[in-house]
Protein backbone atom coordinates (compact mmCIF):
# COMPACT_ATOMS: atom_id res chain seq x y z
CA UNK A 1 0.00 0.00 0.00
CA UNK A 2 1.32 2.85 -1.12
CA UNK A 3 1.55 5.57 1.45
CA UNK A 4 -0.04 9.00 0.81
CA UNK A 5 1.98 12.23 0.90
CA UNK A 6 1.31 14.76 3.59
CA UNK A 7 -0.07 18.15 2.46
CA UNK A 8 1.75 21.02 2.31
CA UNK A 9 0.77 23.14 5.13
CA UNK A 10 -0.25 26.93 4.40
CA UNK A 11 1.71 29.28 4.87
CA UNK A 12 1.23 31.61 8.05
CA UNK A 13 2.72 34.56 10.16
CA UNK A 14 6.22 34.08 11.97
CA UNK A 15 5.78 33.20 15.19
CA UNK A 16 7.55 36.18 16.40
CA UNK A 17 5.61 38.49 14.79
CA UNK A 18 2.47 36.62 16.46
CA UNK A 19 4.42 37.96 20.07
CA UNK A 20 4.92 41.08 18.37
CA UNK A 21 1.46 41.75 17.66
CA UNK A 22 0.29 40.47 21.08
CA UNK A 23 2.61 42.79 22.93
CA UNK A 24 1.58 45.32 20.98
CA UNK A 25 -2.66 44.97 22.07
CA UNK A 26 -1.13 44.29 25.72
CA UNK A 27 0.30 47.91 25.59
CA UNK A 28 -2.52 49.87 23.72
CA UNK A 29 -4.75 48.30 26.18
CA UNK A 30 -2.54 49.86 28.80
CA UNK A 31 -2.55 53.12 27.67
CA UNK A 32 -6.25 53.35 27.12
CA UNK A 33 -6.51 52.46 30.97
CA UNK A 34 -4.38 54.76 31.74
CA UNK A 35 -6.04 57.49 30.28
CA UNK A 36 -9.32 56.18 31.34
CA UNK A 37 -8.52 56.63 34.66
CA UNK A 38 -6.48 60.01 34.30
CA UNK A 39 -7.76 63.56 35.19
CA UNK A 40 -6.97 66.31 32.65
CA UNK A 41 -6.65 69.61 33.48
CA UNK A 42 -7.33 72.12 31.02
CA UNK A 43 -5.34 74.85 32.03
CA UNK A 44 -1.95 72.76 32.41
CA UNK A 45 -2.75 71.49 28.53
CA UNK A 46 -2.97 75.07 27.61
CA UNK A 47 0.28 76.21 29.32
CA UNK A 48 2.21 73.31 28.12
CA UNK A 49 1.17 73.75 24.49
CA UNK A 50 1.31 77.53 24.62
CA UNK A 51 5.26 77.09 26.10
CA UNK A 52 6.14 74.81 23.20
CA UNK A 53 4.68 77.33 20.78
CA UNK A 54 6.71 79.91 22.44
CA UNK A 55 9.34 78.34 22.62
CA UNK A 56 10.05 75.87 19.20
CA UNK A 57 7.12 77.41 17.25
CA UNK A 58 6.72 73.89 16.07
CA UNK A 59 2.46 73.80 16.85
CA UNK A 60 0.43 75.19 14.52
CA UNK A 61 -2.42 78.00 15.78
CA UNK A 62 -1.07 77.77 19.15
CA UNK A 63 -1.55 80.26 22.00
CA UNK A 64 1.69 81.24 24.16
CA UNK A 65 0.44 81.14 27.77
CA UNK A 66 2.52 82.57 30.77
CA UNK A 67 2.70 80.14 33.13
CA UNK A 68 1.69 81.26 37.11
CA UNK A 69 3.66 82.51 39.61
CA UNK A 70 2.10 80.23 41.70
CA UNK A 71 3.19 76.99 39.51
CA UNK A 72 6.45 78.31 39.48
CA UNK A 73 6.54 78.28 43.15
CA UNK A 74 4.79 75.02 43.59
CA UNK A 75 7.43 73.34 41.24
CA UNK A 76 10.73 74.99 42.42
CA UNK A 77 12.05 72.67 45.11
CA UNK A 78 13.42 74.63 48.39
CA UNK A 79 17.19 73.76 48.27
CA UNK A 80 18.08 75.32 51.79
CA UNK A 81 16.10 76.21 54.68
CA UNK A 82 17.05 79.33 56.70
CA UNK A 83 19.25 79.91 59.10
CA UNK A 84 16.67 79.55 62.25
CA UNK A 85 15.25 76.38 60.98
CA UNK A 86 18.39 74.38 60.60
CA UNK A 87 19.58 75.64 63.80
CA UNK A 88 16.19 74.08 65.67
CA UNK A 89 17.04 71.05 64.00
CA UNK A 90 20.30 71.13 65.74
CA UNK A 91 18.92 71.74 68.68
CA UNK A 92 15.86 68.88 68.82
CA UNK A 93 18.88 66.83 67.98
CA UNK A 94 21.21 67.81 70.89
CA UNK A 95 17.94 67.23 72.90
CA UNK A 96 17.27 63.65 71.46
CA UNK A 97 21.07 62.79 72.37
CA UNK A 98 21.41 64.58 75.59
CA UNK A 99 17.92 62.54 76.76
CA UNK A 100 19.99 59.30 75.48
CA UNK A 101 22.61 60.29 77.37
CA UNK A 102 21.03 61.03 81.05
CA UNK A 103 18.96 57.61 80.38
CA UNK A 104 15.99 59.29 81.99
CA UNK A 105 13.26 57.05 81.19
CA UNK A 106 11.73 57.20 84.53
CA UNK A 107 11.39 61.19 85.19
CA UNK A 108 10.92 64.35 83.10
CA UNK A 109 13.06 65.00 80.36
CA UNK A 110 14.90 67.49 78.27
CA UNK A 111 12.08 68.52 75.16
CA UNK A 112 11.91 70.98 73.02
CA UNK A 113 8.33 73.27 72.20
CA UNK A 114 7.52 75.76 69.80
CA UNK A 115 6.42 79.13 71.17
CA UNK A 116 4.66 82.15 69.51
CA UNK A 117 7.84 84.12 68.54
CA UNK A 118 10.54 81.13 68.60
CA UNK A 119 10.89 78.31 70.45
CA UNK A 120 11.33 76.85 74.21
CA UNK A 121 13.79 74.50 75.42
CA UNK A 122 12.82 73.02 78.98
CA UNK A 123 15.36 71.64 81.52
CA UNK A 124 13.85 69.41 84.46
CA UNK A 125 15.69 71.04 87.36
CA UNK A 126 16.53 67.11 88.14
CA UNK A 127 18.72 66.86 86.00
CA UNK A 128 20.91 70.43 86.64
CA UNK A 129 20.03 70.86 90.58
CA UNK A 130 20.15 68.93 93.57
CA UNK A 131 16.85 69.56 95.78
CA UNK A 132 17.13 73.34 97.43
CA UNK A 133 20.84 73.88 95.37
CA UNK A 134 21.54 76.03 92.46
CA UNK A 135 24.52 74.89 91.41
CA UNK A 136 24.93 72.55 88.04
CA UNK A 137 26.88 69.43 89.42
CA UNK A 138 25.59 67.14 86.13
CA UNK A 139 28.26 66.78 83.73
CA UNK A 140 25.96 65.97 81.22
CA UNK A 141 23.49 68.62 81.10
CA UNK A 142 26.81 70.64 81.13
CA UNK A 143 27.75 69.75 77.80
CA UNK A 144 24.43 70.08 76.67
CA UNK A 145 24.40 73.85 77.89
CA UNK A 146 27.89 73.63 75.73
CA UNK A 147 26.19 72.53 72.27
CA UNK A 148 23.24 75.03 73.35
CA UNK A 149 25.55 77.99 73.19
CA UNK A 150 27.43 76.54 70.06
CA UNK A 151 23.68 76.97 68.55
CA UNK A 152 23.10 80.21 70.11
CA UNK A 153 26.18 81.71 68.20
CA UNK A 154 24.88 80.58 64.53
CA UNK A 155 21.54 82.39 65.14
CA UNK A 156 20.66 85.92 63.93
CA UNK A 157 21.80 88.78 66.31
CA UNK A 158 18.51 89.21 66.45
CA UNK A 159 17.71 86.18 68.16
CA UNK A 160 17.53 86.60 72.10
CA UNK A 161 17.75 84.35 74.94
CA UNK A 162 15.60 84.40 77.69
CA UNK A 163 16.65 82.13 80.95
CA UNK A 164 13.49 81.68 83.60
CA UNK A 165 14.05 79.35 86.74
CA UNK A 166 10.53 77.97 87.94
CA UNK A 167 10.11 76.15 90.84
CA UNK A 168 7.11 74.09 92.82
CA UNK A 169 4.99 75.29 95.49
CA UNK A 170 7.13 73.80 98.17
CA UNK A 171 10.02 75.76 99.71
CA UNK A 172 13.40 75.36 98.97
CA UNK A 173 13.86 73.32 102.82
CA UNK A 174 15.87 73.94 106.02
CA UNK A 175 19.11 73.38 104.92
CA UNK A 176 18.88 75.09 101.48
CA UNK A 177 20.61 78.79 101.34
CA UNK A 178 17.48 80.19 99.84
CA UNK A 179 14.90 81.47 102.03
CA UNK A 180 11.99 81.38 99.41
CA UNK A 181 11.44 80.14 96.05
CA UNK A 182 12.00 83.60 94.29
CA UNK A 183 15.65 83.17 95.58
CA UNK A 184 15.84 79.92 94.44
CA UNK A 185 14.44 79.84 91.09
CA UNK A 186 16.15 83.24 90.13
CA UNK A 187 19.69 81.72 91.30
CA UNK A 188 18.87 79.02 89.40
CA UNK A 189 18.53 80.71 85.69
CA UNK A 190 21.08 82.79 87.32
CA UNK A 191 23.32 79.28 87.10
CA UNK A 192 22.02 78.54 83.65
CA UNK A 193 23.01 81.68 82.34
CA UNK A 194 26.27 82.17 83.53
CA UNK A 195 27.58 78.85 82.19
CA UNK A 196 25.93 79.79 79.20
CA UNK A 197 28.40 83.18 79.01
CA UNK A 198 31.08 81.41 79.93
CA UNK A 199 30.57 79.04 77.02
CA UNK A 200 30.54 82.21 74.77
CA UNK A 201 27.49 83.96 74.25
CA UNK A 202 26.82 87.30 74.37
CA UNK A 203 25.92 88.61 77.26
CA UNK A 204 23.94 91.52 75.44
CA UNK A 205 21.62 88.30 74.04
CA UNK A 206 21.04 86.95 76.91
CA UNK A 207 18.61 87.21 80.06
CA UNK A 208 17.56 85.25 83.52
CA UNK A 209 14.55 85.82 85.64
CA UNK A 210 12.86 83.58 88.09
CA UNK A 211 9.01 83.17 88.63
CA UNK A 212 8.93 80.74 91.81
CA UNK A 213 6.37 78.76 92.04
CA UNK A 214 3.53 81.18 89.70
CA UNK A 215 3.86 79.91 86.19
CA UNK A 216 3.01 75.99 86.75
CA UNK A 217 2.28 74.14 84.16
CA UNK A 218 1.23 70.86 86.02
CA UNK A 219 -0.66 70.32 89.70
CA UNK A 220 1.34 70.69 92.64
CA UNK A 221 -0.93 67.77 94.50
CA UNK A 222 1.42 65.28 93.43
CA UNK A 223 4.79 64.36 93.44
CA UNK A 224 5.02 64.09 89.41
CA UNK A 225 3.05 67.50 88.76
CA UNK A 226 5.85 69.18 91.43
CA UNK A 227 8.69 67.54 89.90
CA UNK A 228 7.62 68.92 85.99
CA UNK A 229 6.95 72.18 87.70
CA UNK A 230 10.43 73.04 88.63
CA UNK A 231 12.10 73.47 85.93
CA UNK A 232 14.45 75.58 83.45
CA UNK A 233 13.41 77.44 80.61
CA UNK A 234 15.52 78.58 77.72
CA UNK A 235 12.89 80.78 75.61
CA UNK A 236 14.49 82.02 72.04
CA UNK A 237 12.86 85.02 70.70
CA UNK A 238 13.20 87.18 67.99
CA UNK A 239 14.20 90.97 69.09
CA UNK A 240 11.66 93.88 67.78
CA UNK A 241 13.37 96.56 65.70
CA UNK A 242 14.16 100.19 67.03
CA UNK A 243 12.16 101.30 64.07
CA UNK A 244 9.28 99.54 65.56
CA UNK A 245 9.60 100.60 69.19
CA UNK A 246 9.81 104.30 67.94
CA UNK A 247 6.48 103.70 66.53
CA UNK A 248 4.79 102.83 69.37
CA UNK A 249 4.40 105.86 72.15
CA UNK A 250 4.28 105.15 75.65
CA UNK A 251 1.66 106.23 77.75
CA UNK A 252 4.65 108.48 79.61
CA UNK A 253 4.78 110.42 76.36
CA UNK A 254 1.21 110.98 76.03
CA UNK A 255 0.78 112.24 79.10
CA UNK A 256 3.82 114.43 78.92
CA UNK A 257 2.83 116.00 75.69
CA UNK A 258 -0.49 117.25 77.26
Amino acid sequence: MAKQKCPECEECLPAWLAAFGDLMSLLLCFFVLLLSMSSMDAKKISEAIGSLSGAMSVLEGGTKTEISKQRIQESTPIESQDETSEAVNRVQQAVGDANEMMEQGHGPAISLDEAQEGFVIELPASLLFKPGSATIENEDALLFLKRVALIIEELPRTMQVSVQGHTDNQGPGAKSPFKDNWELSSARAISVLQELLLDGVDPKRISASGYAEFKAIATNATASGREKNRRVELHFYGAKGDEEAKVKESVLDKASAK
